[in-house]
């Protein structure tokens, strides 16, 4: 409990710790310590601190660990292209082993202590790198890659070996890749392709691996993170130092756990902010994903739900296959920012582009149709019987002389159109290799998006591979699901990041006053009873019936007559979950009589069922409105978080809810509302009246400031249901439950 006779510590000595370096090393912001202005409420850290990762990069001067120029041992292998890695970047190379006077004609030192110069990267080809981080340490080594499994990933005997990894790691002052970890970060990178790069961040090194290939289609990757175990250097850590890197147009990430959730999210808040897309396959949707990911890195993979909402949140962009993962990052790399929002289909056959356009108008990309004027524009070379609308339907001979190049300047001149996808399910020459280079001439012209869907499925054809693939301009994709998914995501990218605020510059610093008055209230690990609660929710502004908690039936029936007929009656203990299967709530009462009854009925159940009392509520009854439910759980990744939903029984059945993570902002609030399936239901149904979505989002904001407050003292608040007035009369907290840790 916080603040408490409990003897726990309180939110300020909390912040205390952590910058003080108690049980985690101290937040490190732009380089200096934290202090009290970077932390939140609660003692987290509030910004990212990007790792200057260019040493490991583009390290000076680079040593090889257990080098080896033996033929068949598999340390020769890596030896060997470290070394060609080395030559690349311009690394001086030192092989380290305690036996051998060279490796590969280059002299070899005994020992790290023995290295002719103080080195930028070590690269540890040993069993155990646990003994030689002393070693680093004493040599200064800012960087190290450890490539040794047997860690986490095997269970909890490797976990405990990592964490011990990890403590001498931070002792050491160096940074570590790995361990488990492999060579895609020394792979060499073509450096013939011009434009905005991906940076690839992965966790199992061979899903890298079609993202890597995509440089054979003249798609430009600058730097690979093959992360591992992330015993010290995490995902976060890539993420941070990639969006500052000004060659960089997009991040791909494979994630299979998360090392930490508020380092990601901090990470994600670094890259909205300069407007870096963060393009990321999450795996772990599905109990048996999650279970697979969790033995193979050995790391959390958090309730799904939770790292979905997270994501969007923040604007990193989840896709589900590594298809998908490269034909976006790919888009968002290369495409400047659209001009305009809307997405015109141009086809040479009326089915494709009608198949196309239900396809994207189900996944929600905006096709307006075109005005008049430029439908009567296109139809000078498109014949009247067809249809221009959108999508336009050429009907195919234009596309064969100068026609073709008219109509996709026409379309491209509209000033509603953004993006001009093309669809050509298949090769069909000479009309398809003309209308391919008539979009990529017209690509060069325009500083709009052009798409195009080649959909032959042999790839070889020299309008695919020399005409499209040859332009930086078009983008290209080969099926229809990829290019509408890497579009949506496009526009979805660039408005968010137009409209983002971050919620880490307004998070709270400093404890409310609400926060001091709760101090009493909090039991650690118990259950709070209904009117605890409910003082709980009142002291942080959030409304609740006018009632009185009374021990006695003549008590209750004075509490009905201040109260105002009619009352609802619910016994208050602290450990009951379920009321009203219990028989424990009695509504509608009208009169003294039934209250007394109600009052006896109450109290003999209790007993009976040997449940404490601290008295039985007599409650204000409210009834007109709709039943929201609003909580706050706890997540292993991401700590506290809050979710709103459709509530009372339908909170169970439906399961219709959205989720945030803490700090969000009412934008984000009102968001969650947008999600849910039941939404019509606060606009009004079947002539009700709207309800006050206004104080439904008030009340949200104002728990989201119980989690970033009291969050590592709450296992679980509920408030449900809350009961959405009608526009203009607010919400009421019917009920409530909070479980301390």
């Amino acid at each position: 409990m916080l603040g408490s006779t409990h003897g726990t510590l309180t939110t300020d000595s909390r912040r205390a710790r952590v910058i003080a370096c108690g049980e985690q090393p101290s937040p490190v912001v732009h380089g200096r310590p934290a202090d009290v202005d970077d932390l939140d409420v609660s003692g987290r850290p509030l910004y990212a601190d990007a790792p200057d990762l260019d040493r490991f990069f583009r390290p000076e001067s680079v040593a090889v660990v257990g080098a080896s120029d033996a033929e068949g041992r598999p340390n020769t292998g890596i030896t060997r292209q470290l070394i060609a890695w080395a030559e690349r970047v311009g690394a001086r190379l030192h092989p380290v082993h305690p036996t051998r006077q060279s490796v590969f004609g280059i002299p070899c030192s005994p020992s790290l202590a023995d290295l002719p110069e103080q080195v930028d990267l070590a690269v540890l080809l040993v069993g155990d790198p646990l003994p030689v981080i002393g070693e680093l340490a004493e040599a200064k080594v800012k960087f190290a890659v450890a490539f040794a499994s047997g860690f986490a990933e095997t269970g909890a005997e490797g976990a405990a070996a990592q964490a011990h990894l990890a403590a001498a790691v931070r002792r050491a002052g160096l940074r570590l890749l790995g361990p488990n970890t492999n060579l895609n970060a020394f792979e060499k990178f073509r450096d013939d392709l011009d434009g905005p790069a991906i940076a690839l961040i992965t966790q199992s090194g061979h899903q890298g691996r079609p993202v890597f290939a995509m440089q054979e289609l003249g798609v430009r990757l600058s730097h690979w993170a093959p992360t591992g175990n992330e015993a010290d250097l995490e995902t976060a850590d890539f993420i941070s130092y990639f969006s500052e890197q000004p060659e960089i147009g997009a991040i791909a990430c494979y994630v299979e756990g998360l090392k930490d959730g508020r380092s990601f999210l901090l990470a994600a808040d670094r890259a909205a902010r300069r407007g870096v897309p963060v393009v990321a396959v999450k795996v772990g949707r599905t109990e048996t994903g999650a279970r697979t990911a969790a033995s193979h890195t050995g790391k959390l993979t958090g309730a799904d739900t939770v790292v979905d909402a997270a994501m969007r949140q923040y604007g990193v962009i989840r896709v589900d296959g590594l298809d998908e993962l490269q034909d976006t990052a790919a888009l968002l790399a290369r495409a400047r920012a659209p001009r305009a929002e809307g997405v015109v289909v141009y086809s040479i056959s009326g089915g494709t582009g009608a198949h196309f356009a239900d396809l994207a108008t189900a996944a929600g990309l905006p096709l307006p149709n075109l005005s008049a004027p430029k439908q009567a524009e296109l139809h000078q070379w498109i014949p009247e019987y067809l249809s221009v609308i959108n999508p336009v339907d050429n009907g195919g001979h234009p596309v064969g002389d100068w026609r073709g190049r008219k109509i996709i300047d026409a379309i491209l001149a509209d000033p509603e159109v953004g993006v001009l996808i093309c669809p050509i399910t298949g090769p069909f020459p000479p009309m398809s290799d003309k209308l391919a280079q008539d979009l990529v001439d017209a690509a060069e012209q325009t500083d709009k998006l052009v798409c195009v869907v080649w959909g032959s499925p042999v790839g070889t054809e020299a309008a695919y591979r020399e005409t499209l693939l040859g332009s930086s301009k078009v983008a290209t994709f080969r099926t229809f699901a990829n290019c509408i998914t890497a579009v949506r995501a496009y526009l979805d990218h660039h408005r968010f990041v137009a409209a983002y605020r971050s919620p880490f510059d307004e998070a709270p610093r400093t404890p409310s006053p609400s926060f001091r008055k709760t101090q009493a209230l909090m039991r650690p690990g118990q259950q709070l009873s209904e009117h605890a609660a409910k003082q709980l929710l009142r002291a942080y502004g959030i409304r609740v019936p006018r009632e009185q908690l009374v021990t006695s039936a003549a008590a209750a029936v004075r509490a009905a007559s201040l109260v105002g007929y009619p009352v609802v009656m619910k016994a208050s203990g602290a450990q009951i979950a379920h009321k009203t299967e219990l028989g424990l709530v009695k509504i509608g009462l009208t009169s003294a009589s039934q209250v007394r009854d109600a009052y006896r009925e109450l109290t003999d159940i209790a007993r009976y069922e040997g449940i404490s009392l601290d008295g039985v509520l007599v409650c204000q009854m409210v009834e007109r409105g709709v039943e929201m439910v609003v909580g706050v759980t706890h997540d292993q990744l991401f700590g506290p978080t809050v979710t709103v939903g459709l509530g009372g029984v339908l909170v169970e059945v439906l399961r219709d809810a959205a989720v945030r993570v803490p700090p969000f902002g009412e934008d984000q609030a009102r968001g969650m509302l947008g999600e849910l399936r039941g939404r019509a239901l606060l606009e009004g149904v079947r002539g009700g009246p709207p309800v006050d979505v206004d104080a439904l989002v008030e009340v949200v904001m104002r728990v989201q400031r119980m989690a970033l407050e009291l969050g590592d003292d709450i296992a679980e608040l509920d408030i449900n249901p809350l009961m959405v007035l009608p526009r203009g009369q607010g919400a009421v907290a019917l009920d409530a439950l909070v479980v301390c840790r």
